[in-house]
């Protein structure tokens, strides 16, 4: 009986530990998003009205989804880390709180928060900032809710009705059809596993784009090497035009009243100031920084994409001649039995830096796209309808993470609660066809990045430039007139 009691007690508190855990690291994540929201979301909302409650309610939904994002990137790290140091430290009564109940229950309410905000409080957040009241009805924040509530519903209806006809249209047999009924059981799952699988795609579109991308970006936050250039006369003669423009703008505002003329002659003033300031901090950047540190970030950037796209071919091959290379889920509450790392603790902190950059890129990849370029956010400029479009995005990326970093064969930690169930994931054909694609379009990418000064060189030798075959955007200096008239050449 004692034994009993003992046994129920301590259930009980590794229950409870297991909880306070997973609150101190939301919170944790929670504060985090909420800083990162207020350093974008616009001042001007800040007003103490009925729109500026409705916006502080959206804004507290876009915190938690944000909070929501970082812990689904943070799922296969935090796995990976604890099962080397269960390994590591397998008796150490400091880390006995650190176990496979937690990192299961960790990762069920990441998968619960994902469909929570994905479904439920974005849409919310969107339908309330949107919302007026129906017509007729008394003005305020009731009549808003109930609007938002009712539409809520019919898109739930919408939702429902079109999974419910995709499903029966792909497998109609007696089993799937009766599942059909099973809202908590079959729908929320093959909805989620829908988004996942458009999640994925995402990230095969913009990961590519954002691994060649990434070099242009450091190159613009970092001081290039200065090799045969005179930067004081370029300092000198873009200060020349800076003053030519002034006088002008300043000749122009008192004979013309043309507005377009002076708006034009502003933004040439603005560009030629931030040339001027970019050359005087290449003139300010100590020796290491310009010939040292660029070159080691390049470096860097290369080598992890090397190894991206190496670990991806390896996992081609290996799906090629073993079928336990497939992602699949685990049900197993065990952790720190075995290493799935060759290396141990190297391997997994390789692993580790690969997924935070791949995160990385898909995020700038995604801001690069044409069509998703309206959604990129400006400090202190962005309005609360781009932010939920913002957090939407991110959430999906995120969600979509850990299944790209194993179906690609970047780690071999299996994946854990609902995120193991996806359907698509036993298809042998949409993963071998998810990993050739990752690696080809990831290789043309970079082939055409570095191509592309050499590919314009030889356009302009051949005359064939003035015919617009080249559509390759290379570095915003590289297209660019210096001060002294002339253009760059590679």
């Amino acid at each position: 009986m004692e034994d009993d009691v003992t046994i129920r007690e301590q259930n009980f508190h590794s229950q409870v530990r297991e909880y306070i855990v997973c609150f101190l690291l939301f919170a944790v994540l929670y504060i985090v998003s909420y800083c990162i929201i207020s350093q974008y979301k616009r001042k001007s909302d800040d007003q103490e009205d009925e729109d500026a409650i409705v916006n502080r309610i959206s804004m507290y939904l876009c915190t938690f989804t944000l909070a929501v994002s970082g812990g689904a990137v943070l799922l296969l790290p935090f796995s990976i880390i604890s099962n080397e140091i269960l390994l590591s430290l397998p008796k150490n009564y400091y880390i006995q709180w650190l176990n496979g109940s937690l990192i299961h229950g960790l990762w069920n309410l990441v998968s619960l928060f994902s469909n929570l905000s994905l479904f439920v409080l974005m849409p919310f957040a969107y339908f309330f900032l949107e919302s007026e009241g129906f017509a007729g009805s008394k003005k305020g924040i009731k009549a808003r809710v109930l609007e938002t509530f009712v539409m809520l519903f019919l898109l739930g209806l919408l939702i429902l009705g079109i999974v419910w006809v995709a499903s029966a249209l792909i497998d109609n047999d007696a089993a799937s059809m009766e599942s059909l009924y099973d809202l908590w059981e079959f729908y929320l799952p093959y909805l989620y596993s829908c988004i996942s699988l458009m999640g994925g795609l995402l990230l095969l579109m913009c990961t590519p784009v954002g691994l060649s991308r990434m070099f242009t970006v450091m190159g613009q936050l970092l001081v290039k090497p200065t090799i045969l250039e005179d930067l004081d006369e370029q300092i000198y003669c873009i200060q020349l035009q800076e003053e030519a423009l002034e006088r002008r703008l300043n000749g122009e505002c008192l004979f013309t009243s043309v507005k377009y003329d002076i708006l034009h002659l502003h933004k040439e003033l603005d560009s030629v100031r931030n040339q001027r300031h970019k050359l005087e901090r290449r003139k300010k950047a100590s020796a290491w920084e310009k010939n040292l540190l660029y070159p080691i970030v390049m470096l860097i950037l290369l080598a992890g994409t090397t190894i991206s796209v190496l670990l991806v071919a390896l996992n081609i091959v290996y799906l090629l001649v073993d079928e336990t290379a497939m992602p699949k889920g685990s049900t197993e509450r065990d952790i720190g039995n075995a290493s799935l790392s060759t290396f141990g603790v190297a391997q997994a902190v390789v692993e580790i830096i690969l997924m935070f950059y791949l995160l990385v890129s898909s995020v700038v990849g995604f801001y690069s796209l044409r069509i998703f370029q309206e959604l990129t956010p400006r400090k202190d400029d962005t309005n609360m309808t781009t932010i939920i479009g913002c957090c939407v995005s991110i959430l999906v990326l995120s969600s979509a993470l850990p299944v790209m970093s194993r179906t690609l064969g970047i780690t071999r930690f299996d994946l854990l609660g609902d995120f193991g169930r996806f359907n698509w994931l036993g298809n042998f054909y949409i993963v071998l066809s998810y990993n050739l694609l990752f690696a080809v379009v990831t290789t043309l990418c970079l082939v055409r990045k570095f191509t592309s000064a050499v590919r314009e060189e030889l356009l302009k030798a051949l005359g064939l430039d003035k015919l617009n075959l080249s559509t390759s955007t290379t570095d915003a200096e590289s297209g660019k007139h210096v001060v002294n008239g002339h253009q760059k050449t590679l």
